[in-house]
C-alpha cells in the first residue's frame, strides 16, 4: 500500500517524503499533505480512538474540505474525523481501496496546502 501512495504523492510538484514521529508523512514545504501510519493494539492512541479501532488498520490522514461540504461521507466509515482538527481527515486503507480515489483525495489535500502556483500547475481548471 506504501507504494501506490508513495507514486501518488511524489508525483505533485515538489513535494517531498519524510518520516513522521509514528508511520510517513508527504510534505509540500512545511506543510504535511498525506500521512499514512498503522494502528495495533490501541497504539497510537489518539488515532486508535479517533478512528474507532484497535486495528490493525492502515490509516492515511489528508487535509480535506469535505467535512463541511459533505459531512455524511466524511464521517462514517472506511472515514473518520479526529477531533484535533475540524479540516483534517482519516481513511482506512485495506487491499481492495481504489487507488485513484485515494489519489484525487492527496492531490486535492496538496492543493489546499500548496502555494497557488503549484497548485494550479496540478489543477488548471480550478484556478
Amino acid at each position: 500500500m506504501l507504494a501506490s501512495l508513495r507514486k501518488a504523492c511524489l508525483a505533485l510538484p515538489e513535494a517531498h517524503e519524510e518520516q513522521a514521529w509514528v508511520g510517513t508523512r508527504w510534505r509540500i514545504r512545511k506543510e504535511t499533505f498525506a500521512h499514512v501510519l498503522m494502528i495495533a493494539d490501541g497504539w497510537p492512541p489518539v488515532y486508535a480512538r479517533a478512528a474507532g479501532t484497535d486495528g490493525p488498520v492502515c490509516v492515511l490522514m489528508f487535509q480535506s474540505l469535505g467535512p463541511r461540504v459533505d459531512p455524511d461521507t466524511f464521517s462514517q466509515a472506511p472515514y473518520f474525523r479526529p477531533r484535533w482538527r475540524p479540516d483534517i481527515v482519516g481513511r482506512m486503507l485495506d487491499p481492495r481501496v481504489d487507488w485513484s480515489d485515494i489519489a484525487k483525495l492527496v492531490t486535492a489535500s496538496y492543493c489546499l496546502l500548496a502555494p497557488k502556483k503549484l497548485a494550479a500547475a496540478v489543477r488548471p481548471e480550478k484556478r
